[in-house]
């Protein structure tokens, strides 16, 4: 069964949808091909798709995916599964999938807030002007490190139970 072929579904709303879903994530700095894949997947009613399968529902080579997907997988918006008895992957979303990703980039806050610290160091201290913008992008990023695992944590509680696979 596909996609154009569920219900009440608009095949060409859908495409839409996803290439201004995909756009916007673009306009902010999101890999435009990674966020074309990922919004064909969240518009997909199928479980896993395979690069064949999400490039011609985009209109490109299965090639053209290779990248997205190894992004999206990077960035665990992506899992890949491989098709038994073949050497193609299939590739599904995580249950919970923006969480998922949320949980990876608590280390990159980390990473941030050190090169911030000695950032203003190697400029001459909180002090300079220099120094000023780095300690406000230190004190910054240290401020999402402590709060987005309580915000994380309360996700979890609160979240609908689908999606405590």
């Amino acid at each position: 069964m596909t996609d154009e072929t569920i219900g009440a579904r608009d095949a060409e709303a859908v495409r839409r949808s996803v290439e201004r879903m995909a756009r916007m994530f673009s306009e902010w700095g999101f890999p435009p091909m990674a966020a074309r894949v990922l919004f064909t997947m969240m518009a997909s009613d199928e479980d896993a798709l395979t690069a064949a399968e999400l490039g011609e529902r985009i209109g490109v080579s299965p090639a053209a995916i290779s990248g997205a997907v190894r992004y999206l997988v990077h960035i665990n918006l992506l899992y890949r599964e491989p098709v038994p008895g073949s050497r193609r992957d299939r590739y599904r979303m995580p249950d919970d999938a923006w969480y998922e990703a949320s949980m990876t980039k608590l280390t990159l806050f980390s990473q941030v807030a050190d090169a911030a610290k000695e950032a203003v160091e190697a400029v001459g201290g909180p002090d300079t002007p220099a120094g000023a913008h780095l300690s406000r992008m230190r004190d910054y990023v240290g401020f999402l490190q402590m709060e987005v695992p309580g915000l994380l944590d309360k996700w979890r509680q609160q979240k609908p139970e689908t999606f405590t696979k």
